[in-house]
């Protein structure tokens, strides 16, 4: 259980760390800022759809009581992404459109973030709960996602009068709720064992909706040949590596 703890800590603080990226693209142009998200976020679809479909969804049947059950968990989690898209404001900043865009209420979108963390935490806890590789892989996941996601939030805060000190500082406290949820995953894991029952379909509820919700609408904005090819060489990258976790566990 204490490596489990610890894989769990050390891999929710990678990902809060992240919130830390936009410093080290503020000096790049607009130009290249737009090819390296183009390409995360292809990264992020396959990543994302890989480890829900690989790994996931098979350890949820295989875990779950009756496949009626885990099925239902799933679209609970469908739903619940859906909710908190919906009526928290949650905005995934994956794309430099949403950049040109002052934001009005930044605390609002910090606010938000916070939440979507502590749910990211959350779901890496309760992986970890079931295996290490399994664990992995849904950080691996989430760091593709999250790298477009916090470049975007941190500009957001930029054009929403915050200092670039000031922007760092709010989004990597925003980031750390991600520590809170993965430790109360882990709590409530360890004294209820169908915890991760649940939780885990959910997750990968989640990460379908994300992928096939937020992030497909944004590549199919892209529709020169040549970019979509790397588009889809980039989503087939994402799922290689979820099957490389696979093969490893």
């Amino acid at each position: 259980m204490i490596i489990t703890w610890l894989f769990a800590i050390a891999s929710v603080t990678f990902v809060s760390l992240l919130s830390l990226i936009g410093i080290v693209f503020i000096s790049v142009n607009e130009e290249k800022l737009r090819r390296i998200i183009f390409i995360m976020v292809s990264l992020a679809v396959g990543a994302l759809f890989g480890d829900a479909f690989i790994h996931l969804l098979p350890e949820s049947f295989e875990r779950g009581q009756s496949p009626v059950e885990t099925s239902i968990y799933i679209l609970a989690g469908i739903l619940i992404f859906f909710i908190l898209e919906k009526f928290l404001l949650w905005r995934h900043q994956h794309v430099l459109d949403s950049i040109d865009h002052v934001h009005p209420i930044g605390y609002m979108n910090l606010a938000s973030d916070a939440i979507h963390n502590l749910i990211d935490g959350m779901i890496i806890g309760a992986s970890y709960l079931v295996s290490p590789a399994i664990g992995i892989a849904t950080t691996t996941a989430i760091v593709f996602h999250e790298i477009p996601h916090e470049l975007g939030n941190f500009f957001v805060l930029l054009h929403a009068r915050f200092t670039v000190r000031k922007a760092l500082l709010f989004n990597f406290l925003s980031a750390i709720f991600a520590i809170l949820g993965s430790i109360i995953s882990l709590l409530i894991g360890s004294h209820v064992r169908s915890f991760s029952v649940f939780i885990v379909p959910v997750a990968a509820g989640g990460f379908i909706y994300i992928a096939g919700s937020d992030l497909v609408p944004e590549l199919h904005k892209e529709i020169d040949p040549r970019k979509s090819a790397l588009q889809l060489l980039s989503i087939a990258a994402g799922i290689s590596v979820m099957l490389l976790l696979k093969k490893l566990d």
